[in-house]
């Protein structure tokens, strides 16, 4: 194999390498947003819990009607 043909093999595969490291950036940063997404949303419904609960509307232990 020639200097030049290992040369191209190399390039490829950093530009391979390359593409992967983006695509995996692209991957982490999306994952990240959607994980602050899902913390706001179970922040949320903490407070409405909490809310509920300080206004006296939690769940009841009782029994339900068709007992």
């Amino acid at each position: 194999m020639s200097d030049e043909n290992r040369l191209i093999d190399i390039e490829i595969k950093l530009a391979d390498q390359e593409n992967l490291v983006d695509t995996l950036n692209r991957t982490i940063y999306e994952q990240g947003r959607r994980i602050d997404q899902l913390e706001a949303m179970v922040a949320k419904l903490a407070e409405h819990m909490r809310t509920l609960r300080d206004a006296g509307q939690g769940p009841v232990n009782e029994r339900p009607p068709h007992y």
